[in-house]
């Protein structure tokens, strides 16, 4: 479960198989991180963004846009917005492991394969960054030059590190069982 938010997990201090977002403890830069991303300083917006996340989402804009809904996109933001939120103290363990299993069976019902879900999150962070619309930004093709290579990598077979190879796609139907 915690692996679906690899795909906005790209700093080298990142875990990608734990529950705790990072290699080392920082309650400090998950707090930050909710904070000047995401404008969550409490309980109560840590509720309201995991609600829209999970409701509606970027997923909606892009149904508008492309005529496709990406949950995948919608579902790595989740994921790592709850592992924040439990990095830094907002919510308990057991919260977090909760709000988990609440995005999960959206998510396996909808995907297939780790690839499905890689190309839906390609799709719906291109919405999320105005990509489909165009941009006078000139860094915005390199972030998503950047989030195409951080994906094939999770995705290269030879990438043994990679939380994708080392869990197949299925077991996210049962996320209590052992490999």
């Amino acid at each position: 479960m915690v692996s679906l938010s690899a795909p906005v997990s790209r700093d080298r201090n990142a875990s990608r198989t734990t529950l705790y977002p990072f290699t080392r403890i920082d309650e400090a830069g998950a707090r930050s991180r909710l904070a000047d991303q995401w404008a969550i300083t409490s309980r109560d917006e840590l509720v309201g963004r995991l609600d829209g996340l999970a409701r509606v989402g970027y997923r909606a804009r892009a149904q508008r846009l492309l005529g496709v809904s990406p949950l995948a996109w919608d579902a790595a933001l989740y994921v790592d917005i709850s592992r924040l939120a439990f990095g830094c103290g907002i919510i308990t363990e057991a919260e977090a492991w909760t709000a988990l299993k609440n995005i999960v069976p959206a998510v396996a019902g909808a995907y297939a394969s780790w690839q499905e879900y890689a190309d839906h999150c390609l799709l719906g962070r291109k919405v999320w960054q105005d990509g489909p619309r165009g941009t006078a930004d000139a860094d915005l093709p390199a972030l998503q030059a950047a989030a195409d290579a951080h994906l094939r990598f999770l995705l290269d077979p030879a990438n043994r590190s990679s939380p994708w190879n080392q869990v197949p796609w299925d077991a996210i139907r049962h996320p209590d069982r052992t490999r």
